[in-house]
């Protein structure tokens, strides 16, 4: 029995671009919800993976792919890229019929350069929609709103019920709709038959080049190892020497597979902020390491949610792991992208929430409340860093905590558990 629909962030995103575009294309990693999303919101479905059906279907593609097209609308075609010549067909079929909400397109995999011959702009629009977020699953009460706080609300009183134990359970179960409600066995069980299958298949499949399961397998370990920090391809290098595989590994592959592990949507590392400043400090630029869900690191290692809470440093940063993808997650739906901010003084904003029409906000994630104080002090430092003649004050500053309380600090910074945020 198929399990009820839990609503998601990404419905009212979704119904925006369809309001507005003839087709959109929701990207995203396997199991995070796509299809049932694009289907909770279409009329008539063609599923390009249905054994029944997929060798008819990928002939009709070959033959006449309009045929694929017909139905009434909008018309979800699930997992188009196994067909890429439907993507020119829809973006023509769009144009023909010169009407919105034609065509929900859902993919798990980027396919491989130049197999469609336009980019779709201005008739496709893409969104991505990854794993669950804490308010997604009911696990925050959503009683402190994200976009409230960027419009100048700053009553934000809450208690969050969410412990540091339901903290570490949700961090291994991950933000899969088919684990949340289950049994932390099923959970885990689930995030590791995820990892394998990105192991052992998805990760070649998605380019057709044939990866070594075991260099994958260390090349994920050491991302787990590394996340949430700005570990280089040659910091990954060393560290795959140093444990996992007596196999050499050059920096040229892992690119290519960290490339393969992009275009499928397993990794999502935070780009570095780059504002105005007030002095010529030097910002750093590289990526801060992450995974789309944080249960992708502790599957890869093994980890349970009683071995996470018996290293809190480690816990950390999978925490840290877990607020970046709530953020984005609640970013998305308030027009905003997600950074990281570090200079070469060692100031850093673990996260940096830009919204389109420039508002701006910089977030400290602490996992306890002993840093709070330092925390504070640092939002402070970098707001007093950026050149506000060139861009705007900050709209707000705001440590993540997993914490019990919300609350205003006499300096005017929002402290905010995990568990009562919201978009």
């Amino acid at each position: 029995m198929e399990k009820p629909y839990l609503k998601r962030i990404a419905d009212k995103i979704l119904q925006e671009r369809l309001a507005s575009s003839g087709a959109v294309l929701i990207e995203g990693p396997k199991w995070c919800g796509k299809t049932r999303t694009a289907r909770e919101a279409s009329v008539s479905q063609l599923y390009m993976q249905d054994p029944d059906r997929t060798a008819s279907y990928l002939k009709a593609a070959d033959a006449k792919p309009s045929l694929l097209l017909k139905g009434e609308t909008p018309r979800l075609l699930d997992e188009w890229q196994m067909a890429p010549v439907l993507w020119d067909a829809v973006r023509f079929m769009v144009d023909q019929r010169g009407s919105v909400g034609q065509f929900i397109l859902t993919g798990s995999a980027v396919p491989r350069d130049n197999v469609v011959q336009h980019t779709g702009t201005g008739r496709i629009s893409r969104m991505l929609m990854r794993p669950m977020s804490l308010f997604e699953s009911g696990e925050s009460s959503g009683e402190v709103s994200l976009g409230a706080l960027f419009d100048g609300k700053t009553e934000i009183d809450s208690i969050s019920e969410l412990s540091i134990e339901q903290i570490a359970c949700a961090i291994v179960r991950g933000g899969w709709p088919a684990s949340v409600g289950e049994n932390e066995k099923t959970s885990l069980r689930r995030a590791i038959d995820y990892v394998e299958a990105v192991i052992n298949a998805d990760v070649s499949r998605v380019d057709g080049v044939e990866k070594s399961p075991v260099r994958v397998r260390a090349l994920l370990r050491s991302l787990s190892r590394n996340i949430s920090t700005l570990a280089t391809i040659r910091t990954i290098r060393s560290d795959i020497a140093l444990g996992d595989t007596e196999e050499s590994i050059s920096e040229k592959t892992i690119s290519q597979y960290l490339t393969a592990l992009d275009r499928i949507f397993v990794t999502e590392n935070l780009p570095a902020w780059n504002p105005a400043l007030r002095s010529k400090t030097a910002v750093r630029t590289s990526p801060k390491r992450q995974f789309v869900d944080p249960s992708v690191a502790t599957a890869v290692m093994r980890l349970t949610p009683e071995r996470l809470l018996d290293d809190f440093n480690y816990f950390g940063f999978l925490f840290e792991s877990l607020c970046d993808r709530d953020l984005r997650v609640y970013a998305e739906a308030i027009d905003g992208q997600v950074f990281h901010y570090r200079d070469a003084g060692g100031l850093e904003a673990d996260a940096v929430v830009c919204l389109n029409d420039g508002r701006w906000a910089a977030v400290e994630v602490k996992l306890g409340s002993r840093e709070i104080e330092e925390a504070a002090v640092h939002l402070q430092e970098l707001r007093n860093r950026v050149n506000t003649e060139k861009m705007r004050e900050p709209s707000f500053l705001m440590i993540l905590t997993g914490t019990e309380y919300a609350y205003r600090r006499e300096d005017g910074v929002f402290v905010v558990p995990i568990g009562s945020l919201r978009e």
